[in-house]
């Protein structure tokens, strides 16, 4: 529906400041006439505005009450159309004079854009074809004292859509279909692994350790216990101490915290959706990754095959697998496999103007290759397996091959959507792994530890074990078609303003 002039649109030379004084008098004027505009508690709404668009011939001739934001109003003599818009939609009532009485109609034209009406009347269809509602009782229920952005050009900075979702949400009605499919999307994801027997779980937020990822945490401070806490940077080590004690298939969404950069593709506080299936390894959960993608996927948009920023993706199961040093070598002519030692490795960075460190090992130099020449190529949904032990401190290692892990990320429009392994269940290896990472971290300044619990819960024995760790808001993007991860959460972090 087309949203109507808006005859009481300020003149141009009139400030938001000059038209929240306006409002501020009318608020003095009701308040003093013993009119609060809010006092009323509930009102009683017969339908939403899109129940009695789609229900017309149903309701035609009948009396509704609807409520909801005003976003126009024409004012022509004694009668006078105004549209509403509700979490549905919005639709237009016609007011006229004679039927709600000349005090209700005074009030009714000293009402301001983005006020919160509550209309009562029949359903009708105006000459032009317009579903409407004839007004015959029409209530002020909230008084806005802020006006709402000029409508022609709506809120189009970014950085204050932003900061101020609640009004970007009002003047930008698509923003929110974007959060009703992020919505469908848990609710699409829970049920397939409900129904597949996954076990939904909590687990901490604060841990009493920085664990050695290579993620650097938020830090806080327990008064009661006097000590440091962190808030989590993933969901893992707790998920699979309870593979340990017996359920055999668990998940969870969680809030994780990284105390990173930020860019369009990361937010320091964002959603994560962890799993693990005992007595399954890496190709369990490829097949398990590419099924719920495709099965949400259709779920959200209706067909497998989506736009992503003027580009189709195919999301329909199997997506190919790669290994990460087939896909080096034919994106960049450099075989991994070739490399005798750590400085021929950084040699070979070298000679392409890859920079690593001064200590890189061959799998760190296998990785950044990656990242250069492969990452960019991975337009469709893809499986890159087989990652070296040195990147993979918590996977398994394959056991044609020590220095690969059963490891695998998947790649869709050229962007990491998730991480996965056959879980290194040896707590002897897992050690050894974890003090490599602590020294590594400790080098860098963190005050990172091991886990000896989670050690202590691997020596009682965790049956070979599948895991799988993906970013919900990167999944929204794809589906949104939205190019910032900002684009898909309600409130993104944000400097405050000076």
């Amino acid at each position: 529906m087309q949203q109507q002039p808006d005859t009481q649109a300020p003149a141009p030379q009139q400030s938001a400041s000059e038209q929240e004084a306006i409002r501020r008098d009318k608020l003095a004027r009701l308040t003093a006439a013993g009119q609060d505009p809010y006092a009323i508690v509930r009102y009683e709404r017969s339908h939403s505005t899109a129940q009695v668009l789609g229900q017309f011939d149903a309701l035609a001739g009948r009396q509704v009450s609807v409520a909801g934001r005003m976003l126009s109003k024409r004012i022509m003599g004694r009668a006078s159309f105004a549209h509403l818009l509700d979490g549905e939609g919005q639709l237009q009532f016609y007011v006229r004079r004679d039927d709600v009485g000349e005090e209700a109609y005074a009030a009714f034209k000293d009402m301001d854009i983005g006020d919160v009406v509550g209309v009562r009347g029949e359903v009708f269809r105006t000459q032009k074809g317009e579903v409407s509602v004839h007004t015959r009782q029409i209530t002020l229920l909230s008084k806005a004292l802020k006006p709402l952005p000029e409508k022609y050009h709506g809120l189009k900075d970014t950085d204050l859509r932003y900061r101020q979702r609640y009004v970007d949400m009002i003047v930008n009605p698509e923003v929110r279909d974007v959060f009703r499919k992020r919505s469908l999307i848990m609710q699409t994801l829970r049920a397939w692994l409900d129904e597949r027997g996954f076990l939904e779980v909590d687990t901490p937020v604060l841990h009493t350790l920085e664990i050695g990822a290579a993620a650097r945490p938020f830090v806080t401070h327990h008064n009661t216990l006097d000590i440091d806490m962190y808030l989590r940077i993933e969901t893992e080590l707790y998920l699979k101490r309870l593979i340990v004690g017996g359920f055999e298939r668990v998940y969870e969404v969680g809030r994780i915290f990284r105390n990173e950069g930020m860019d369009p593709k990361h937010n320091p506080e964002f959603t994560s959706v962890e799993l693990y299936q005992a007595y399954a390894d890496y190709n369990d959960i490829m097949s398990l990754v590419e099924n719920l993608y495709e099965h949400v996927t259709r779920v959200v948009c209706g067909a497998t095959s989506i736009p992503y920023q003027g580009q189709m993706i195919e999301m329909a199961a199997p997506w190919p697998r790669v290994t990460m040093a087939d896909a080096v070598r034919q994106h960049s002519g450099v075989d991994f496999y070739a490399w005798r030692s750590d400085e021929e490795a950084r040699a070979a960075l070298a000679a392409l103007h890859v920079y690593c460190a001064k200590d890189a090992t061959k799998g760190d130099c296998l990785s950044l290759l990656f990242d250069t020449f492969v990452e960019p190529q991975l337009v469709q949904p893809t499986f890159i397996i087989d990652y070296p032990v040195e990147i993979s401190p918590l996977a398994k290692r394959k056991a044609s091959d020590p220095r690969i892990t059963e490891r695998f990320e998947f790649f869709i429009c050229a962007r990491e959507m998730g991480n996965a392994f056959s879980e290194l269940n040896d707590p002897i290896d897992q050690r050894r792994r974890f003090e490599t990472q602590v020294t590594a971290r400790r080098a860098q300044g963190a005050n990172a530890q091991v886990d000896e619990d989670f050690l202590n819960a691997l020596e009682y024995g965790m049956p070979p074990t599948g895991g799988l760790g993906f970013g919900v808001d990167r999944l929204a993007m794809l589906l949104t078609d939205s190019p910032s991860i900002r684009d898909v959460l309600l409130f993104p972090t944000m400097k405050p303003i000076d």
